[in-house]
């Protein structure tokens, strides 16, 4: 063939089409389609191992974070221990630390007693009861058994070595 012919490639021997010309071009076409294979191969993997890298990297945190544990709810149940003080008509939880009495006819817990110091109130005759709901339940019977001048009867009458004691006063019931 010669080398200004439509079949000549640019940059080869014009004597390679002479010599090895079926050959050299079904070598040529097969060289280039495994170059190009080749270079499809490295941009797919090289396009894989960028993206991977991009979803399995996370970036620190440039300062200290704090994860809160997680709650855990947990439930105490306190029994409630009543003294009641008929002069007042109101009990005394030596657990809640809190007094109960009616007022204005609802019941109501405070942190102290109504019109009174702790002191006095302490004082005063007392009665360690034996229920532990809520003293409404029971105080219209406490009431009638206990009036408010009630007096307990015997050599130590309502001696009080802590107020704030959980035995209260007498162990009377």
């Amino acid at each position: 063939m010669p080398p200004d012919s439509e079949a000549s490639y640019w940059g080869e021997h014009p004597i390679s089409h002479e010599v090895c010309s079926p050959y050299s071009h079904s070598m040529n076409k097969r060289n280039f389609s495994l170059k190009a294979n080749n270079v499809r191969f490295t941009l797919g993997a090289v396009a894989l191992v960028t993206l991977a890298g991009c979803v399995g990297y996370v970036e620190e945190p440039r300062g200290r974070v704090y994860v809160a544990p997680p709650a855990i709810e947990t439930t105490v149940v306190v029994q409630d221990d009543y003294v009641y003080y008929p002069g007042f008509e109101t009990y005394y939880s030596s657990s809640r630390h809190h007094y109960l009495y009616q007022e204005r006819g609802a019941w109501v817990s405070r942190p102290a007693p109504r019109r009174v110091s702790t002191e006095r109130f302490f004082a005063s005759p007392s009665v360690r009861v034996d229920f532990h709901d809520s003293p409404a339940q029971h105080h219209a019977a406490m009431v009638q058994q206990y009036p408010r001048n009630w007096k307990p009867s015997g050599p130590n009458q309502n001696h009080h070595d802590n107020p704030h004691d959980e035995h209260g006063g007498n162990s009377r019931r």
